[in-house]
Formats: structure tokens, sequence, C-alpha cells
């Protein structure tokens, strides 16, 4: 996460110029406009040559085309262009002013990373157009088919980006291409930042569109949706249709409402403090590390340097997301909340409900839902309870993966997916049971308790396989954590 403090005054700044001086009719540009300079200017400089320039526009590609993948299959090529040609000639000239960057003297330039040469880039957008219109005529009749290759390609690209081995592969030859040692590969190289939400945002056009979920909407505000400045990098996780009721409440937005700006106001004050004095204290050696775990021997200190790991990594994700929330609704955008004191919660069902509940919810609807659904379709059908059991480790585990390919993602997914599916089964033969323990206040209580204090060190201890890097140092670390 790269939202500092200077970030976050300049976000602010900007906010004020675009509430007291941008006319109200020119909201929707400002935003998209602010957007895309913010894609460009947030990603940190890369060693490859150009790398750092061209992710962007290759994000700003991918968005384009997976909108007119998306657009209702009663309009025709000339209709799309006709309605959003602003947009396109926008978008364009956008980026071609950012490339010609490269040309200005070096303490002038506003990009941490160089732009390739603007006829280098012209071809690459002329070959990338190309392709994409001969993929058209390919498949004019097959519209479902586009969505999968669109699927396809998106999965194809975070599974790229996340496997260490396949990440240095493409380092390697891109390293190649521009004559550069490639010794030095590393999947740092390419730190597509944002890259994850996006695909997020991206899938979810695709999928809402193959099941004509999808509400029809224009180039400008799909590009806007999927690259909203405070939350690319790192959600919340917003839908299309409810980000598209705001967008087009923004010409009618009271600058000054003291409603709307106290409530920004509260939330980047309670994210700066989550963020910059509570997560950021936690972490100067007050929370374990993979080299603390390596070196800490005593057991009560390793489990506070755990403890300490939880609540940083809750400070840092929960202040990031209230910042986001605030600078939103400072420009207009009400971003849907991602956190509702998880930790304070009985069961690991209303956690998932109350941690980074966006993220939730997307697999919920694209994963868990659709697999349930499928597997009762099949012939011979599977009993529900391992129905029930598939459908949430398959989703948990891709929560998991969508973190990194790694053995120990995969078990910290298997982990909450066996814990979800445990839960679902005792809840489901102890209702009856919990309904009378409800009517006698003092054993409700401590079965509260109880459950609280096994659901927090069971998430708690699960986030040893999500900070440590391989098996055999998550195995040490358990060892020590009971005194072996």
């Amino acid at each position: 996460m790269t939202l500092d403090l200077q970030t976050v005054a300049l976000f602010v700044a900007c906010a004020a110029v675009y509430l007291l001086v941008l006319p109200s009719q020119w909201r929707q540009w400002g935003l998209f406009g602010l957007s895309i300079l913010t894609l460009y200017g947030l990603q940190p400089q890369l060693a490859i040559r150009f790398a750092g320039f061209i992710l962007p526009t290759a994000i700003l590609c991918l968005t384009t085309a997976v909108w007119w993948l998306t657009a209702p299959p009663e309009k025709t090529a000339r209709q799309l262009w006709h309605e959003n040609r602003s947009t396109f000639v926008a978008l364009i000239g956008l980026v071609s002013l950012l490339a010609l960057t490269r040309y200005l003297p070096l303490a002038y330039r506003p990009l941490l990373n160089r732009p390739p040469a603007i006829g280098l880039l012209g071809l690459g957008f002329v070959i990338t157009t190309a392709v994409f219109v001969l993929f058209l005529w390919m498949t004019k009749d097959r519209e479902n088919g586009r969505l999968w290759v669109g699927f396809a390609a998106i999965t194809l690209l975070f599974v790229l980006l996340k496997s260490t081995p396949l990440a240095t592969l493409v380092a390697t030859g891109w390293r190649t291409l521009t004559q550069q040692d490639i010794t030095l590969a590393s999947p740092l190289d390419w730190q597509w930042i944002g890259f994850s939400y996006i695909a997020f945002r991206l899938i979810h056009l695709l999928r809402d569109r193959q099941t004509k979920q999808l509400p029809d909407i224009s180039l400008r505000e799909a590009v806007t949706y999927t690259i909203f400045f405070p939350s690319f990098i790192a959600g919340p996780i917003d839908r299309a249709e409810r980000f598209q009721k705001d967008w087009h409440q923004l010409a009618t937005l009271m600058p000054l409402d003291p409603a709307r700006l106290g409530r920004a106001g509260q939330r980047i004050a309670i994210g700066l403090a989550q963020k910059f004095i509570i997560a950021d204290t936690l972490a100067q050696g007050m929370s374990l590390t993979p080299i603390l775990a390596q070196q800490t021997e005593h057991t009560g200190w390793l489990w506070l340097l755990l403890y300490g790991y939880g609540f940083r990594l809750y400070f840092d994700f929960a202040g990031y997301t209230n910042m986001v929330i605030g600078l939103g609704l400072l420009f207009g955008i009400e971003l849907p909340d991602n956190f509702k004191q998880p930790y304070l919660k009985t069961d690991i069902t209303t956690f998932w409900q109350s941690w980074h509940i966006t993220l939730s919810n997307w697999a919920r609807s694209y994963v868990f839902t659709p697999l349930s659904r499928s597997l009762l379709r099949r012939k011979p059908r599977p009993s529900p309870i391992l129905i029930v059991l598939y459908a949430q480790l398959a989703t948990m585990i891709l929560i998991g993966l969508w973190h990194g390919l790694t053995v120990n993602f995969l078990i910290w997914g298997i982990w909450h997916g066996l814990a979800l599916f445990i839960h679902k089964q005792w809840s489901d033969r102890t209702r009856k049971w919990y309904r009378e323990l409800k009517a006698r206040s003092t054993p409700f209580h401590l079965w509260e308790l109880l459950t609280w204090f096994i659901t927090f060190h069971y998430v708690i201890l699960g986030w040893v396989w999500f900070l440590l890097p391989d098996f055999n140092t998550a195995i040490q670390t358990f060892s020590k954590l009971v005194g072996l």
C-alpha cells in the first residue's frame, strides 16, 4: 500500500479544487482524468526500461477492451464509437501527453518511470488495436466465447504476476528485449501496482454481462470505476451499479455539504491514526516478521509478536480503507465499508462477514454461489454436505492464492475453508440449543466469551501461514508457540 501522508494531502488539495473551482458539469471528467494521472503517478519506479509506463497503459487498454466486450449486444461498433468518441480522444490524448514528458529535462519529469518514445508507443497502440479488432471479427457471432476469453486473459495475467517462477521468467524475457542484465531478473521488475484489485473489478464486469445483470455504462464510467484513484491499489472492491449511482449524481453534488464533509474528515482522521500511529508503531519491532519468527525462542514473546502482527495487519488495512472511503466522500463517491470490528466476532463466519467485506462478498458472488449451483445441477448430485465443503474450500483457497501462489497461502485458504465448513455444520445442528441458551443470560454470555476466544485465536494462528514465506518456517513457529 502506497497511500502515504503526502499523497493523502495531495488528494485533499485536489478535492478542494474539484469542489470549489471545477464546474459541476466537469466533475465526471475531473474524476476520469485524475484517476488516469494517479494510475501512472503511483506506479513505483521499476528497473526494467519503460515497464513503469507500459504497465499502467496496459491496464487502460485491458479496461477498454473489457468495456467493449461487455457493451450491450444490441449496440453496434459505430454506436459505441459515436457515444464514446470524446472519451476515446481524451484517453489517448492524456496518455500521449504523459508520454511526451519523456522529452522534458529530468528535474521536470512528473513520473518516476521514463516513458518510451512516442513513436514506439503509437506503434504499440496500433498493433494492440489491430489484434483486438481481429479478435472481434473472428468471434463476431460468439458473445459468450468473447467473455470467456476475457476471463482467461485476466486469469493468465494474474497467474504470471503471482507466481514467482513465471514472473521471473517474464522479467528475464523483458530484460532480454531491453538489453538489460538478465541475471538481475525478479518479480519486482514488473510490480504491477493495483492489478489484483483491478482484475476483480474487470471480472465483475465480465461476469455480470454474462448473467445479464450489468447496467449499460459508458467508457468514461467504466475506466473511472475500474481505476478510481483512492481505491485501485487495495480496495474496497466496489460494484459497477453502485458506483454508477454516485457517478450520475456528481453534477448535483453540494460542494460544501457539512454532513458529507464531516463524515469524510472523520474517516480520514481515523484512518490516519490507525495507519500511521498504531500500525506503524507496531511495525517497529512489536509485530511478528519472518526474521523475528526464526530468532525468537521464548514462547510468551512469540505470542506477543503474533498478536502484534494480527493487530498491525488490521490497523494498517482498516486505516487505509478509512482514508480511501473518506477521500471518496470528498469527491462524491461513497465506497463500501471493508471492516466491521472483525476481531470481536464470536464465530469464523461472522469474522469473514466483517473482514475485507468487499472481497468476501465478491468471492461469495463469483465463486461460492456459481460453484454451489453447478454442483447442484450435476448428475449424480453430490450430497449437500459435500457441496458446501467443496464450495467453501474452493472459495477460501482462491482467496488464499490470490495473495500469492505459494504453499503457505494455499494452506491458509484451506485453514479458513475448513473452519467455515465446520462452523456451518455445527450451527445447522445446534439452532434449537442456541435459541434456548440465549434465554439464559449468564450461560449465554459465558458461551459468547468462549467462542470469541476460540475464533480470535484461530484467526491469529492462521496469520502464521499468511505471514511466513515457507512451510518449514511456519511449522517451526507453531512448534515454538506451543512450547516445543
